[in-house]
């Protein structure tokens, strides 16, 4: 039940010690207003690179050939390795692997002209399945598909930005562009959660690559999509590789310069082991400046209750009983510290906003933020640190005898 009486005589007591409970409640506040910036800056950093993973797959490795630097079964150091579509079909048989894609980037001439319009792009020769590594879109038109890759289609799908250059807005899906000198039919339009790069790119099908450009099959990169495999049986699949492309391009397996492997999920996981980590770290210290306000709470409640000790000598003498007492110093202890706290929280949080929205698109950082599941725990532990601070001296309050408590000067 209410008690306005009770009330009263708190904010009384607080209105004669306007600086000590400032102060008191600022050591407070501040603690929670450094635990959400602190938290904030720790998600936007999580955030950042989680939106940089947006431009890729999270489930993939990608196999790239490199140059021996070990003498192998009569094969002399220093060889370029080569890959080919035969590797494609091996690490396909590959155990978890759901889809593979082979990449090669066309070199020759990185031209792309429509009209008057022209421009230097990135090309791309590949099959359809890459666009799952590079978590593609299409916002107009299609993907390249199998029958553009059977029957040597010149096709092309266009990134957003290149679109942009060539065409002005105006439609391009039918049109033809001139690719390294070369018409290519465009297709469709795709977006790329990734970066800008990204977007300057023109993929065309790997086959017709092959054939128009004197490629041979030769391929530069193989990728394979690995589905829920965990960060075990990844590195298992990368074990495998090494063993058996070793066999098959005769190299030694132990040779860290002949194969340039990227496993994507154990990457993935190592950044959110990471800030899982940090995390934990920044709520060691957030929660460790938030006792040293608590602490001082409990000093300044212990001082109040030496100041009051005839007080509480008469209200005792008078029949209060020491819950009531309890319940008077508890009350006051909890009303500082949760104000204080809910003060330090809206401060942290507007602060987080005021720079979420004024800050700069860079990388790894983006939305600064804490969600409200933190928000209410930080609540929480405000209301539970109040009334910890408070026991102590509400405690040693309700134990002061009438008759002592009357002789204190």
């Amino acid at each position: 039940m209410f008690d306005l009486d009770k009330w009263q005589e708190i904010f009384n007591t607080i209105s004669k010690n306007k600086l000590r409970t400032f102060l008191t409640g600022f050591s407070v506040a501040w603690g929670i207003f450094m635990l959400v910036l602190l938290l904030g800056s720790g998600y936007g950093l999580e955030n950042g690179v989680r939106k940089d993973f947006e431009g890729d797959a999270v489930n993939y490795i990608s196999v790239n050939p490199g140059v021996t630097s070990l003498a192998y079964k009569g094969m002399k150091p220093g060889r370029r390795l080569e890959f080919t579509n035969d590797e494609r079909v091996t690490l396909h048989a590959m155990p978890y692997v759901e889809m593979s894609s082979s990449r090669t980037r066309v070199w020759r001439n990185n031209m792309l002209s429509y009209g008057s319009e022209y421009g230097t792009f990135d090309i791309f020769a590949i099959s359809p399945e890459y666009r799952y590594v590079e978590s593609l879109s299409v916002n107009e038109g299609r993907w390249l598909n199998d029958i553009d890759l059977h029957d040597y289609r010149k096709v092309v799908v266009l990134g957003r930005l290149a679109y942009e250059a060539l065409f002005k807005g105006k439609p391009a899906v039918g049109e033809y562009i001139t690719l390294a000198d070369v018409p290519f039919r465009v297709v469709g339009i795709f977006d790329d959660p990734g970066n800008d790069r990204d977007l300057q790119r023109a993929y065309i099908p790997i086959s017709t690559a092959q054939r128009v450009f004197n490629l041979g099959n030769n391929i530069n990169n193989v990728c394979i999509m690995l589905g829920d495999a965990g960060v075990a049986e990844s590195q298992e699949v990368v074990e495998e590789i090494k063993a058996t492309l070793s066999e098959q391009l005769i190299f030694n397996p132990e040779d860290q310069r002949a194969l340039f492997i990227f496993n994507s999920i154990e990457n993935y996981r190592k950044f959110m082991n990471l800030f899982a980590s940090i995390r934990l770290f920044i709520w060691v210290i957030g929660i460790g400046t938030i006792i040293a306000g608590i602490v001082g709470v409990s000093n300044i409640m212990m001082i109040v209750v030496k100041e009051r000790t005839k007080e509480i000598g008469v209200r005792k003498a008078l029949g209060a009983t020491p819950a009531s007492i309890v319940a008077l110093i508890l009350h006051e202890s909890v009303l500082i510290t949760s104000v204080a706290g809910y003060l330090g929280l809206v401060a942290g949080v507007g602060l987080l906003e005021l720079v979420s929205k004024s800050l700069p698109d860079v990388d790894y950082f983006a939305n600064p933020e804490i969600n409200i599941g933190v928000a209410i725990g930080a609540t929480l532990i405000l209301i539970l640190s109040g009334a910890m601070a408070g026991y102590m001296p509400a405690k040693r309050a309700a134990s002061v005898k009438p008759v002592v408590a009357l002789r204190d000067e």
